[in-house]
């Protein structure tokens, strides 16, 4: 009896749990159902507004047939578009299906401005829009929201002539008025753009004559006017206006995005960190020539890299950066050639990997103040070492922020070379020495060298370089303290400017402008100089060269500014590394371009063909 008793019970056990679970499902499917309705009603309200607004403007005869200048009658699109336009005149193009990738950290905030990481300008890359853009072929300047501008004999004048058919992703017009509000809304000291501003104050005014053209006016030439004034972001005056009378609401914002382009998010005000994984859906009155291939970009968060490449695996996303240690057993991998195409790529525009010596700290000098404290920890740091022994050559030594390729460099700096023993005699000219015989050099006062290098704790290349380094420095009696941090902590401490050391790697460009990093004047708070690298000499030859319009005259004052950094050491130039990039075949249209891979660009190129869809809108 107490044996039948048992299964009986069991078999109510198991019931219950099956019911359970069934009420489980069936209230996740309500509720995915209940906001797959909400979305319906938000787009029936909007497409109900936009149809009111239509018959205002009919009623009012506002509307009249027109041929945009950027949108010529027999259906060529304008010229920013082209290459997409191309795309989908493919056999195989369709529209649909998702993109759906992975960013390795969470994000802290993807507001435009108060954001400072290259995930969150990943993200507002969909959403907002500028004057121009860079042609990936041509490497030319082209029109965008602009069709077409004209610059002063003097250089300092800039009017651009904007479509007129460009509106926000919430059905309001794109005008002059807005590229002039996004200029004062930086401009203006209670928002958090210090970066922003410290370009933007080469502009002297921005004014619009008229509904849709915009005139910039500088206060003195500068070399990259045109992409200053035409690459601003346009932010919607309607949307963002308010918050000048709350700045701080706006500074301590997570989610705050709305712009023109292609794609939006779901609610412009919604996003928050906690919810990890960033969504955004196609912007169905996009005005674009050419309309966005995926119905949505999913960003997943997947800070582990094996989890990320085994989510890659199961085809959950679509693309893998493979570390250098595993990339060559990918290559070989079954599974991973039967799904993916992979690419191995150095573009032009490669960005570069850096040691920050914090030179000052607490508003007082650091040990790393002294140039030949810098120096000594350049020639301890075996950079041809960590890209053999950790990258697996995978990378090339960088000299400084000039690419080899770039005229900016001057070809005869060679990267620094180890050496201990140069190491050892400038630590000693400064005064350090092992007084007690413990292996760890001490200054005059006595007090170690030790210092802690701050490093993203989620990236595991960095974390084996930063152990590397550790055995490497302590040859030499410096003391390294390993100190991984999460990615917002990272950032918090950087604009705090509260860490001895930090690796970290910038992005880079066609022609590299140095005032944002190493001019004193961006050694402030949330600045972009946060290692407080200060040297009149390099400050005037920055600014010289920034207001030097003509290349032949330019490119000898950017080299004599590489040489003082490349002297002065501000930061231990580590190496710019190679593209390892896995792609799933369902991703088509993937092409090498002058700028590098075209993954992700836009106008976006890259679609899905209709057999190979596997996510519904």
């Amino acid at each position: 009896m107490q044996t039948q008793s048992t299964t009986r019970d069991w078999i109510l056990y198991s019931l219950l749990c099956l019911t359970i679970l069934l009420i489980v499902l069936a209230m996740y499917q309500i509720d995915r159902q209940w906001l797959k309705l909400s979305e319906m009603q938000s787009a029936l309200s909007e497409q109900a507004k936009d149809m009111r607004e239509l018959r205002g403007a009919i009623a009012a005869g506002a509307i009249s047939a027109k041929t945009s200048a950027s949108s010529p009658a027999d259906g060529e699109a304008a010229q920013a578009f082209q290459r997409a336009q191309a795309a989908s005149r493919l056999p195989d193009y369709a529209q649909g299906d998702w993109s759906v990738d992975a960013f390795g950290t969470n994000l802290k905030t993807i507001t435009p401005l108060v954001s400072s990481d290259a995930y969150a300008s990943n993200v507002q890359s969909y959403v907002l829009e500028s004057l121009i853009n860079r042609n990936p072929d041509t490497l030319e300047w082209e029109g965008l929201v602009a069709k077409d501008w004209t610059i002063s004999e003097d250089g300092l004048v800039i009017s651009f002539n904007m479509r007129e058919d460009v509106s926000f992703s919430d059905g309001q017009p794109l005008t002059a008025d807005d590229v002039v509000f996004s200029f004062d809304f930086i401009m203006t000291d209670a928002i958090q753009a210090p970066r922003e501003r410290a370009y933007l104050e080469k502009i002297k005014s921005v004014k619009a004559n008229g509904k849709y053209q915009v005139v910039f006016t500088f206060r003195e030439p500068y070399f990259e006017a045109l992409s200053l004034a035409g690459g601003i972001g346009i932010m919607p005056k309607h949307f963002y206006e308010p918050y000048l009378k709350e700045p701080q609401k706006f500074n301590e914002s997570k989610g705050l995005l709305l712009g023109s382009g292609p794609y939006r998010l779901a609610d412009p005000k919604s996003w928050t960190p906690d919810k990890g994984n960033i969504e955004l859906v196609r912007n169905e009155r996009y005005w674009g020539d050419v309309q966005p291939s995926y119905h949505r970009i999913l960003w997943k968060i997947i800070q582990n890299d094996s989890a990320r490449l085994t989510t890659f695996r199961n085809g959950d996303i679509d693309s893998y950066s493979a570390r250098p240690v595993e990339y060559q057993e990918l290559k070989k991998d079954p599974q991973i050639q039967a799904k993916s195409q992979n690419f191995e790529y150095m573009p032009p525009v490669v960005g570069y990997s850096y040691i920050g010596w914090n030179q000052e700290r607490g508003g007082k000098p650091t040990r790393f103040a002294d140039k030949r404290v810098r120096q000594a920890m350049t020639y301890l740091t075996d950079v041809s070492r960590v890209i053999k022994d950790v990258m697996l050559d995978y990378a090339e030594p960088a000299v400084s922020p000039f690419s080899k390729a770039s005229k900016q460099h001057d070809a005869a700096l060679r990267p620094y070379q180890a050496d201990l023993d140069k190491a050892k005699a400038l630590l000693k000219e400064v005064g350090y020495q092992d007084k007690n015989g413990d292996g760890v050099l001490e200054d005059k006062a006595g007090q170690p060298f030790e210092f802690k290098l701050t490093y993203f704790q989620a990236n595991e290349d960095t974390k084996r370089m930063v152990l590397l380094l550790k055995d490497l420095y302590a040859r030499a009696g410096v003391r390294m303290i390993p100190t991984p941090q999460e990615w917002p902590v990272m950032l918090e401490n950087l604009d705090k400017k509260d860490f001895d050391a930090i690796t970290l790697g910038w992005t880079s460009g066609i022609e590299t402008d140095l005032y944002q990093i190493f001019h004193s004047s961006q050694a402030i708070s949330k600045g972009d100089n946060y290692v407080s690298y200060k040297n009149p000499a390099l400050d005037k030859l920055i600014d010289d060269a920034r207001r030097t319009v003509d290349e032949g005259k330019r490119m000898p004052l950017w080299q004599q500014a590489e040489r003082i950094l490349y002297e002065d050491q501000p930061y231990t130039f580590l190496m710019r590394r190679k593209s390892l990039l896995f792609v799933d075949k369902r991703i088509h249209n993937l092409q090498m371009t002058k700028l590098g891979l075209n993954f992700g660009a836009l106008p976006l190129e890259n679609y899905v063909p209709l057999a190979q869809q596997k996510y519904t809108q």
